[in-house]
């Protein structure tokens, strides 16, 4: 039987990296097809870093100088040098706490992998959660979806809904989201590695 070599990620992150925990446990449960080539981020000391060490991928601190909410200049460089050099096909953002600009954008055009805590286009933005009780949604969600140069506007690849409970507090309502994030993630990347999901900018195309 013909094996189809794993898809090589690199993912990008700020905190804790729940989501990319979750993505190492579909790969150890054999659910997930893809090669986690680097870990790269923004903060010296993040969590993230320590939990691609653990599990034995390369972990790197990188400097995103010279601004700081997004990544260009000299700081986007020397990320697009690693990325390079690690031989990343999909570039997933786990709580990567920066704008990504043009020279990323581009050289990684339709390949650059996010997840929303909302059911996109509603709520974009930060917090969403709190952006979906104080508007009164009984439902809401998370969206995982390529990136472009708009805010949480790219090619939706999949959803998950959660719905809103009359006793939700943000904190109760965000860690029920990031519940079914942890199921979303892996499931869209593993529909990216068998090819059901093209990488094809913004005419990406889901196959039945």
């Amino acid at each position: 039987m013909k094996t189809t070599p794993p898809l090589s990620i690199a993912v990008l992150g700020s905190g804790k990296g729940s989501n990319f925990q979750a993505i190492l446990d579909a790969i150890r449960a054999g659910r997930l097809n893809v090669r986690v080539a680097c870990v790269l981020s923004d903060v010296s000391d993040a969590l993230i870093l320590e939990r691609a060490r653990q599990a034995g991928s390369p972990a790197e601190f990188v400097d995103a100088s010279p601004f700081k909410t997004k990544l260009d200049g000299a700081g986007e460089q020397r990320v697009l040098d690693r990325l390079r050099r690690h031989g990343t096909d999909v570039v997933v953002l786990a709580g990567f706490m920066r704008m990504l600009k043009q020279g990323l954008l581009t050289t990684f055009a339709g390949r650059i992998v996010n997840i929303h805590p909302s059911l996109l286009p509603a709520f974009p933005g930060m917090e969403s959660w709190k952006q979906a009780l104080d508007y009164g949604a009984k439902v809401t969600g998370c969206t995982v979806h390529f990136v472009d140069a708009g805010m949480d506007t790219g090619p939706i690849i999949l959803q998950k809904t959660v719905p809103i409970l009359e006793s939700d507090t943000p904190e109760s309502l965000h860690h029920r989201i990031q519940e079914q994030e942890h199921l979303a993630f892996p499931e869209a990347l593993q529909l990216i590695a068998e090819g059901r999901v093209r990488l094809e900018g913004r005419h990406t195309r889901i196959r039945p």
